[in-house]
C-alpha cells in the first residue's frame, strides 16, 4: 500500500469514528430527552442530523446503538473509577464526588446510563455492559475491604444514590454521600 493509499483509508476511517461518535452522542440525547423508548434509527438520524439509512449504515440494530451507547458511558465511568482507584486521594471522597455529579453536570450521561441500564432488563444485549458500573465500584470497594457484604452494600448504596439524585433533580451533598457509603462498607473513613 502506497503513502496515499494509507493516508486516504486513514482519512476514511477517522470520518467513519468521528461519525460513530456523532450517531452515539445523538443517541444518548434522545435517551436523555425522551428515555430508551424513544431511541428509533429515525429518531437518532433526525437528533444527529443524517438520514436514517446513515444511521443503519454504521449500527445495523437498534441493540447494536443502543449498546454502542451504553458502553459510550460505561467507558467513561469506567476511567473515572479506574483514575478514583490509582490516585493518591480517599477512594471513597472520590466516589462520592463521582455520585454527586450525577445531580449536576454529568446529569445527562448518568441519566442515559440508568435509562441504558434498566433497559437491561429486558434487552439483553445490553446486559454485559450494563453490569460495568456496579463492577467498577465492586472493584473500588474491594480497595477499602475484603469483606463480600461490605462490597455489595457499597455497590447497592452507590446505585441506590444515583438514582435518588437523579430523581430528586437538585444537588446533592458530596458529604453526606460520603457518610452513606462509608456507613454501607462499615468504615468511617475510605483510603
Amino acid at each position: 500500500m502506497s503513502d496515499s493509499e494509507e493516508h486516504t483509508t486513514d482519512g476514511r476511517q477517522a470520518r467513519g469514528n468521528k461519525r460513530r461518535a456523532e450517531i452515539i452522542d445523538a443517541t444518548l440525547a434522545v435517551v436523555t430527552r425522551d428515555g430508551a423508548a424513544g431511541v428509533t434509527h429515525r429518531t437518532v438520524a433526525k437528533q444527529a442530523g443524517i438520514t436514517a439509512s446513515l444511521s443503519t449504515y454504521y449500527f445495523a440494530t437498534l441493540d447494536a446503538l443502543l449498546v454502542a451507547a451504553l458502553s459510550s458511558v460505561a467507558d467513561t465511568y469506567t476511567k473515572r473509577i479506574r483514575a478514583i482507584i490509582d490516585g493518591p486521594d480517599d477512594n471513597l471522597r472520590g466516589l462520592a464526588e463521582l455520585i454527586v455529579e450525577s445531580g449536576g453536570p454529568g446529569r445527562d450521561r448518568a441519566l442515559a446510563e440508568r435509562e441504558l441500564s434498566t433497559l437491561a432488563a429486558r434487552r439483553p444485549a445490553l446486559a454485559p455492559v450494563a453490569r460495568h458500573w456496579r463492577e467498577n465500584v465492586a472493584e473500588l470497594a474491594a480497595t477499602l475491604t475484603d469483606n463480600p457484604q461490605a462490597i455489595d452494600a457499597l455497590v447497592a448504596a452507590s446505585d441506590g444514590l444515583c438514582t435518588a439524585i437523579l430523581i430528586d433533580n437538585i444537588p446533592a451533598d458530596t458529604d453526606y454521600v460520603h457518610r452513606v457509603l462509608s456507613q454501607a462498607i462499615g468504615t468511617r473513613r475510605g483510603h
